[in-house]
């Protein structure tokens, strides 16, 4: 097995390893959302105001369907659903457990006051506390089954732990007198939880939000233009290709399509992360959901629902949301050993506590304690959390990310790989100067080459044809036209064999060149002018040379990754001249030149195996096995579905320079993860021996209301820092080594 071979098995081997865990903990989770939604469903059985968040529930996921099929997009109203759920338990499990803290004899002597006692009043503590266990105890419990029968015991698992030990404790003294029973520490601990995990899902669905801001973009209606002439307004999901629409000044584009009528400039920020608006007229292309400026244009529809561009962003931003870094593979682990950290160190303080004193209403409260403060919330929150936020701020800054993994690793990038043409250089070549031998004129070599060209869609063949109409001359009819791949074209023109191609043509049909042509290659290349030879019946007759103007944005790039500490290499198919022309013009560090589609990903193995992790940045069909080989496939937007889907990450503009914003990014992100996980285990290390009354001899122990506070705190402080990465700067002229725009000189 070689080389290649190694790293494409390491690459599936972290495939499968994220499969594996993806299925074995995602079964919990949807366990644990199927029990949530139970439990949601109950509550509507139970109240109006159930029956009010389910059917607004249901209302969004129809609104969702109507506007493209994808209902919550991700889960963002069954956030929501859990989220009033939790806030609806807090309020009414408070105020049923302020009669137990009032008729509490321990809070009464500490706080010196006293209520009146009438018969029966000594029931008030059992009766109210029963009441609130069931009503806002019994949900975590039903939520600890999931975790229970996949045997991956976790957070519902100990809540459930310790308030049901705190619970029976407490009714077992009713029945058996003791020490004392803690009704006001077992209500007030379920507060607390329930507050917590209100906190929570508040944070969760405002992270998760980017699916429903997305889905917003698009108008409910839209004015569909009749035969006649005249508007009528029709749902969105009603309208087919071919429509007429028409676009008022100030409102959303409804569906993906083309102007046939109208100037305007439409603003793109929300899909593409453009700041400025883009002039739109007769022709060009918009995308649904954008917002159109003062114009009005007539916009005929090309793709409606599931196939709009809009539509694929978020399925995109979707999965990336389900899907799962090694970081957060990472902490879902450490979350699943905490619970047997935390069963250990509460048997253990049990023991302790009794071997020292007796058991009792103590012993039990230290052991509840040290359930409690070790859920791990903090823990499950910290890398989730992050995750949203990054994806959200990703989306909206026209970074789609289709691999957690390939984000996370960004921030390691050691070499970057840029195909030049269409992404470091504008794509758009135009015929410069023409080389002609034996007595063949200029303009008889061009309408010979515009004749081979005639079929073909590449650029070069679209600068070629476009030469020959400038100069008026009359070009023949060619037949039995084929694309040589990687090579060139061939032709049949007036009963001769014609080819028109590079280098690498010339060196399959070993063909001689005459030294006039070498000598203009020459020339060109000095000039980082690409060449193209026009060959009668295999003997070269013409060369032609066309010019590729570097993007501004490509010298701006390359000096910000330099300045990242990140190599930066080309490859091309073009003559090494030319290659090198281009990467000494825009201090590029490797090159790769004259190199056949079916090279590019071997020349992206020669970097992995100096032990560099590599990104390939391409636009085009022949750039799809690179960005599959590549330890990060980056695709340019504007490029073709196939080098799209081969790419774990999509710059919906086609800029490189967003290349330096996603290395930013995950820069940024993987830090908040480092400070949340930090945060959420070091907290365990000192709060598990202070549950454990590690201080007791000083006087210093916690109460298991306390240890609940101590850890929905942890929670919200980790949820906290995750927003701070909303304040990352991804503005394209505060990014390091990014300087203003200027004018950079071309290629030519």
């Amino acid at each position: 097995m070689d080389d290649h071979e190694h790293h494409s098995d390491d690459h599936r081997d972290d495939e499968d390893l994220q499969t594996e865990s993806i299925t074995e903990e995602g079964q919990v989770q949807d366990d644990e959302v199927r029990t949530e939604q139970s439990i949601l469903e109950d509550e509507a059985d139970a109240d109006e105001a159930g029956r009010q968040v389910e059917e607004q529930f249901e209302h969004r996921g129809h609104a969702g369907m109507n506007q493209g099929g994808h209902g919550d997009h991700g889960g963002g109203g069954m956030h929501e659903g859990h989220e009033q759920m939790f806030r609806r338990r807090f309020f009414v499990s408070t105020l049923l457990s302020i009669p137990v803290l009032l008729y509490s004899e321990a809070l009464q002597e500490w706080l010196g006051f006293s209520v009146p006692a009438f018969p029966g009043s000594e029931w008030i503590n059992p009766v109210f506390a029963v009441i609130v266990f069931a009503y806002g105890g019994v949900p975590f419990l039903r939520m600890a089954v999931p975790e229970l029968r996949d045997r991956s015991p976790g957070m519902m698992t100990l809540i459930s732990m310790a308030i049901t030990v705190a619970f029976v404790y407490s009714l077992a003294t009713v029945i058996v007198p003791a020490q004392s029973a803690f009704f006001w520490e077992l209500v007030t601990l379920i507060d607390i939880m329930l507050l917590g995990h209100w906190i929570e899902m508040r944070s969760v669905r405002r992270a998760s939000s980017a699916l429903d801001e997305l889905a917003k973009l698009i108008p409910d209606t839209a004015e569909r233009i009749t035969e006649s002439g005249d508007t009528e307004e029709v749902p969105v999901s009603e309208l087919d290709e071919s429509d007429l629409v028409l676009v008022r000044p100030g409102a959303n584009v409804p569906t993906d399509g083309v102007v046939e009528e109208g100037d305007s400039d439409v603003n793109e920020a929300m899909i593409t992360g453009e700041s400025r608006p883009v002039s739109k007229e007769p022709g060009d292309e918009v995308i649904g959901g954008t917002i159109n400026g003062d114009g009005s244009l007539r916009v005929r529809v090309t793709a409606t629902g599931d196939d709009t561009a809009l539509a694929g962003i978020m399925r995109l931003v979707e999965e990336a949301q389900q899907s799962k870094s090694r970081t957060q593979m990472l902490a879902d682990r450490a979350a699943g050993w905490l619970f047997y950290v935390a069963v250990a160190s509460a048997a253990v303080t049990a023991a302790a506590w009794t071997v020292a004193t007796t058991f009792g209403a103590p012993v039990i409260e230290r052991a509840v304690t040290v359930l409690v403060i070790a859920c791990p919330h903090a823990l499950g929150l910290a890398i989730p959390l992050v995750v949203a936020i990054n994806t959200s701020l990703a989306a909206r800054n026209g970074m789609l990310v289709r691999d957690r993994i390939a984000m996370e690793q960004a921030r390691d990038l050691d070499t970057i790989v840029f195909d030049k043409t269409g992404t470091l250089t504008e794509g758009e070549q135009g015929v410069v100067e023409i080389e002609t031998v034996d007595d063949v004129t200029e303009d008889e070599a061009l309408a010979l080459a515009a004749a081979v060209e005639g079929d073909s869609e590449h650029m070069i063949a679209e600068a070629i044809r476009d030469a020959s109409d400038e100069r008026g001359v009359a070009v023949q009819n060619a037949s039995g036209f084929e694309a040589i791949k990687g090579r060139g074209v061939r032709a049949s023109v007036a009963g001769e064999t014609v080819y028109v191609g590079g280098p690498n043509l010339l060196a399959q049909l070993d063909s001689e060149v005459p030294s006039e042509l070498t000598e203009f290659a020459d020339r060109a290349g000095e000039n980082a002018q690409t060449v193209v030879y026009l060959v009668r019946d295999e003997e070269p007759i013409a060369a032609f040379s066309l010019a590729d103007v570097i993007r501004e944005e490509s010298y701006r790039v390359v000096d910000a990754l330099h300045e990242l500490g990140i190599e930066v290499a080309m490859l091309t198919g073009d003559s090494e001249d030319v290659a090198h022309a281009v990467a000494e013009e825009l201090g590029i560090d490797t090159v790769f030149a004259e190199i056949l589609p079916e090279d590019k990903d071997k020349k992206v193995s020669e970097l992995q195996e100096q032990g560099k992790l590599v990104a390939m940045v391409g636009d085009g069909v022949n750039d799809a096995p690179a960005l599959t080989r590549a330890d990060i496939g980056i695709a340019i937007g504007s490029g073709t579905d196939v080098a799209v889907q081969s790419a774990d990450i999509i710059l919906v503009q086609n800029n490189p320079l967003d290349v330096v914003r996603l290395v930013k990014l995950s820069k940024a992100s993987y830090r908040k993860m480092q400070e949340n996980l930090v945060w959420a285990a070091g907290y365990n290390v000192f709060a598990i021996p202070l549950a454990a009354g590690i201080l007791a001899p000083v006087g210093i122990l916690l109460s298991p209301a306390v240890g609940a506070l101590l850890m929905s705190l942890s929670t919200v402080i980790v949820a906290i820092n995750a927003q701070f990465l909303r304040r990352v700067d991804l503005d394209l002229s505060s990014l390091s080594g990014v300087a203003p725009s200027g004018s950079a000189p071309p290629a030519d």
